[in-house]
């Protein structure tokens, strides 16, 4: 036996062998957990000023303790504090120091909470400030996409369904699509963040305590909108950090989406678009290769982030009330998830300015697959045809202009009125790309006046 002495561990008393080293190695959790420090000393100030003003403990006592807490913070930011796995974890590591540094007043310090609560309460500090950090990150990214839709608004490209030509869009409109996506991240981000900033401070182990505690008064002091209503459940709720991972997952879903479109237009078979070099990589033996590494990580890690939130479930799926020691793994996953998610939205944000368009690729492509075949066909329809005949007979015409190997611009009028009657010169302004979008001109179109329109009001939501 060559550990520790039970002593030195807080709940030593109860035990009459010390713990093996292999165990206290499989056990630890302070490698990772370390990094809660910041949160577990912010809840222990306000429990410690809450015991105080409930009359717990005295208000020198408060002072000291405190005192301590903050002298602790410095030597972990500076590096001076030493993480001892045979202290378990980052409240412990805290505690003993605190103790070591004040004496007996810091033992304390624990009245009235355990583990279970404390822990789930820095997880919570932890997870909302993250989640403000990376809606800032992601304010940024929605606003550089804005830039570029403006500079885009009228440049013109094929818009796709089943990857097949459908019809002609702008790179604007299509620009202001991934907006409203990340638009609807923000808000689940916002969403999740409410259930988030629920206390569990003051549930203790699972039942509550005796303690006169003022739960509100702590919450207020560190800035939690209520209080956890059901001890048990307060200790053992993961379901915020399963709701965040479930969030970023959808995010990063998003992510992977541009990620797949990037590369494609990358590639010179599309050559729709240029990344600058600075965020490309090149081939180790084709020196004519330029490879999108940043949009194919992305897609890549977006996995990553998914096993996570399965981790997460799998992880809760059998535990019964309340808390359970798997829990210590759940750290594992969320630092993962708010790691990966904050680098993917990142480097997004820088990128995306650096992305140069080919227009006239993109106009080349969207002449191709008969783009303004419904433009067509709606002309057709104002003119007073039932949508379905004038549906067949496009699609009639269609047929013909592959078979003479023509665009249906370049189709004559008595081309177009052997499937098309009563057609006049008119027609070709609705058979050109430029005539299609803007007459796209409503409410979400992709008309050059309506992609303006979705960017003045995306910079408004941006400044809310």
């Amino acid at each position: 036996m060559t550990s520790k002495n039970t002593s030195e561990k807080p709940w030593g008393g109860r035990f009459i062998r010390t713990t093996e080293h292999s165990v206290e190695k499989f056990t630890e959790p302070v490698s990772f957990d370390h990094r809660l420090y910041g949160f577990d000393i912010m809840g222990s100030i306000a429990h410690t000023r809450m015991l105080a003003r409930v009359g717990v403990i005295e208000d020198s006592e408060a002072k000291t303790i405190i005192k301590g807490l903050e002298s602790i913070a410095e030597d972990i930011e500076s590096g001076e504090f030493e993480w001892r796995t045979e202290l378990e974890d980052v409240h412990m590591n805290i505690e003993s120091a605190l103790v070591k540094r004040v004496g007996e007043v810091g033992k304390k310090l624990h009245t009235g909470r355990s583990r279970n609560d404390q822990v789930a309460t820095d997880l919570r500090l932890y997870l909302r400030e993250e989640v403000d950090q990376l809606q800032e990150s992601l304010h940024k990214l929605m606003n550089a996409l804005c830039d570029l839709a403006e500079t885009e608004a009228d440049s013109i490209m094929p818009g796709f369904t089943h990857l097949q030509v459908a019809q002609p869009v702008t790179f604007g409109h299509h620009l202001m699509a991934w907006f409203e996506m990340l638009k609807r991240d923000d808000e689940r981000l916002l969403d999740c963040r409410r259930r988030i900033n629920r206390m569990p401070l003051g549930a203790a182990a699972l039942a509550g305590t005796s303690y006169p505690l003022d739960r509100e008064y702590t919450a207020e002091l560190l800035g939690f909108d209520e209080v956890a209503k059901n001890s048990m459940d307060a200790v053992s709720d993961r379901d915020f950090v399963i709701e965040f991972c479930a969030t970023a997952s959808i995010i990063m879903m998003h992510l992977s989406r541009f990620s797949e479109e990037l590369i494609l237009w990358i590639n010179p078979m599309f050559g729709f678009i240029d990344i600058d070099d600075a965020y490309c990589t090149g081939s180790s033996i084709m020196p004519q290769k330029k490879n999108p590494d940043i949009p194919e990580l992305v897609r890549g890690k977006t996995a990553r982030v998914y096993g996570d939130l399965m981790g997460m479930l799998t992880l809760m799926k059998a535990q019964p009330l309340a808390y359970n020691r798997d829990n210590q793994e759940d750290k594992v996953a969320l630092f993962d998830v708010v790691d990966t998610l904050h680098a993917c939205i990142s480097i997004y944000a820088e990128m995306v300015p650096a992305i140069s368009v080919n227009r006239d690729s993109m106009m080349t492509a969207a002449k191709q697959g008969y783009a303004t075949a419904t433009d067509l066909a709606d002309y057709l329809v104002k003119a007073g045809m039932a949508f379905r005949d004038a549906h067949e007979a496009v699609g009639k015409t269609v047929s013909y202009a592959i078979d003479k190997g023509k665009e249906l611009s370049d189709l004559t009028l008595d081309e177009l009125g052997q499937f098309c009657p009563n057609l006049d010169d008119g027609i070709y302004q609705y058979l050109e790309l430029t005539g299609s979008v803007n007459a796209r001109d409503i409410i979400g179109g992709t008309a050059p006046a309506q992609v303006r329109k979705a960017i003045a009001s995306g910079r408004e939501y941006l400044t809310k």
